[in-house]
């Protein structure tokens, strides 16, 4: 077979540009005068396998395209899994050898002007659908190359489906946009796959669309909808001497001189915390971003270490920083058997006895699988009542 692929590759090579239709027919014609007496069902499968190969994403393509799966993961050329409906399960499907593999991954960066070695064996890019990959090479990666395919729904998510699908209550989606409406600083936490990003999407729907919103993020997931005045903005790997790396910390300031309304991170991970903090403190009210964190008491602590990592500041300066600049906390999680649920809704108040004190407004309860308003007040009156 590698005789048929190689033979297919000297005819594409004799064009100069070649579509996909092209490339069919070129396939189409070496599979029959090479196979002529296998069945059509066979050749179909050949065809189809050659074309992704040359073409799209090749062994992994079907897994691609597939609806159902949300999540493939690549543990070197002999293991690929799937999370497909909400479970994890071996795929059958593999490559040919570690050199398929590699190939593969430079397809992917490359469709990103990214590159990835074993220098720099890390690198986070997307597909052209939006779905987020991360690779890891040897060195770094004992049994790799290692790949993790994050997939996004084709539909996007809006408030109407987090309601059906019990993530958050009708009562608890209207604060939430009226907070957004109002212009408060929210910060969203949360594990893997927990769905911050796509509670971002849909908190973002309550932006007034005449505003002008800046998105910053490592690998562009976001998809903002009826904002016209939208700028995006992603990070980009330096060469192989780090040279022209441009991180968020770098499009953070920048940001900072395009005139926003509203700056949305999609992540933050580290230093850029600092950046993000001075944004929300100098003027940039309605300001969103999220991280990683099991509960909004562990994010702020997170968000702490992050700012040190930084700048180094005293632990109490840090924390009124972080009072100043947040106004709101959201925590979602991932709960087996029942799927993403919003966990908390808290005000951030000040600091108190050196501490960031916070003021639940919605905490999940187990029993009754929903998010329940508990009798506090929301302690900013002004900005809430702000037209």
């Amino acid at each position: 077979m590698n005789d048929v692929k190689d033979r297919i590759l000297t005819k594409m090579n004799e064009f100069q540009q070649i579509d996909d239709s092209k490339v069919m027919t070129i396939i189409e014609e070496e599979i029959q005068n090479q196979l002529p007496y296998d069945s059509l069902e066979n050749k179909m499968f050949m065809m189809e396998s050659i074309f992704n190969q040359f073409r799209r994403l090749g062994v992994i393509q079907p897994l691609i395209d597939s609806t159902n799966i949300t999540e493939i993961m690549i543990n070197g050329y002999k293991e690929i899994f799937i999370e497909e409906s909400g479970v994890i399960k071996k795929c059958e499907l593999c490559f040919d050898d570690s050199e398929t593999l590699m190939q593969l991954i430079q397809k992917i960066v490359g469709l990103m002007d990214r590159k990835v070695n074993e220098r720099y064996p890390i690198c986070d890019v997307r597909l052209k659908d939006g779905s987020r990959v991360n690779v890891v090479l040897p060195p770094i990666a004992i049994e790799g190359p290692y790949v993790t395919i994050r997939k996004f729904p084709v539909k996007r998510f809006v408030k109407k489906d987090l309601i059906i699908n019990k993530t958050v209550t009708e009562e608890a989606m209207h604060f939430l946009e009226l907070c957004v409406k109002k212009r408060f600083n929210i910060f969203v936490s949360g594990g893997t796959s927990s769905g911050k990003t796509t509670l971002l999407n849909v908190l973002s729907d309550a932006i007034g669309r005449k505003e002008r919103v800046i998105t910053i993020e490592d690998s562009a997931e976001l998809q903002l909808h009826d904002i016209d005045n939208l700028v995006r903005l992603e990070t980009r790997m330096g060469d192989d001497e780090y040279v022209n790396h441009i991180s968020i910390r770098d499009l953070i300031k920048s940001s900072l001189r395009m005139r926003p309304d509203r700056i949305i991170v999609g992540e933050v991970r580290g230093e850029e915390t600092i950046d993000m903090l001075q944004c929300m403190n100098t003027g940039h009210d309605g300001s969103l971003s999220t991280g990683h964190g099991n509960s909004t008491i562990e994010m702020l602590i997170r968000l702490e270490t992050m700012v040190l990592s930084a700048i180094e500041l005293p632990l109490i300066a840090i924390r009124q920083q972080i009072a100043s600049a947040l106004d709101l906390m959201v925590h979602i999680q991932k709960i087996e058997g029942k799927g993403r649920r919003i966990m908390e809704i808290s005000e951030v108040l000040s600091v108190q006895n050196e501490h960031i004190q916070l003021n639940p407004i919605y905490i999940y309860n187990s029993s009754k699988d929903a998010l329940i308003r508990t009798n506090n007040r929301i302690e900013n009156q002004i900005k809430l009542e702000h037209n």
